[in-house]
């Protein structure tokens, strides 16, 4: 979990499969899985599998899903998105698995295939590429964090798009190029230019939002 090979939010496999895996009782199992609940690690429902927490979560409490549609905040969340998403970035093309970079291959290519759809699906697999390249960085501080702002600020973020097409009546130009500049410095596993181009390219949507006002 510490380094990102367990994701907040996903299944921990069964304890019948962790016994037969590791050959050990299905009761040593059981006791593993009581003190990781303990220590908040992970979260048990009754009649449902065990689930890695989101370890961030419970310290997050800056509620501001209401003003979405404010542009100051809207701006304030573009800056910090360029910070989050040019070290997610640079950290994936670090750190990635070659099966990540399979399935970012895979992602950025159904994406770019979703040319005729509306903004709010655009704004959606937007940030499933972004989050994937987040859960790539094997670093928990940047998938917690992403898991939680990108799900808790969404509206802000279509937000931006929604006010760019309708003050210029089409979705922002240049986005699909620097989602190939981006998917191109991951499969080259270039850190730097992966930082840099992930960086300028929520840089340019927020250059796109303040020509709004």
């Amino acid at each position: 979990m510490l380094f990102g090979r367990l994701l907040p939010g996903v299944k921990m496999p069964s304890q019948r499969e962790l016994a037969t895996e590791y050959g050990v009782a299905r009761s040593t199992v059981r006791e593993a899985f009581t003190q990781l609940e303990l220590q908040g690690l992970i979260e048990t429902r009754q009649g449902s599998a065990s689930r890695c927490r989101n370890l961030l979560e419970p310290h997050f409490e800056l509620s501001l899903e209401g003003i979405g549609d404010n542009f100051d905040f809207q701006r304030q969340v573009m800056e910090a998105r360029a910070a989050l998403e040019g070290e997610a970035a640079f950290y994936a093309a670090r750190r990635a698995s070659d099966d990540q970079l399979q399935k970012l291959d895979e992602e950025f290519h159904r994406m770019q295939a979703r040319s005729e759809e509306t903004t709010l699906a655009k704004a959606k697999a937007d940030l499933t590429f972004h989050m994937q390249i987040a859960e790539s960085s094997h670093n928990l501080l940047i998938i917690s964090f992403s898991q939680i702002f990108y799900s808790r600020y969404f509206n802000a973020i279509y937000g931006v798009l929604s006010r760019t097409l309708k003050k210029f009546g089409r979705y922002p130009d240049g986005i699909s190029a620097q989602h190939a500049q981006i998917h191109k410095a991951l499969m080259n596993r270039d850190a730097d230019e992966a930082r840099r181009v992930a960086r300028d390219h929520i840089l340019y949507t927020l250059k796109s939002l303040e020509r709004t006002e």
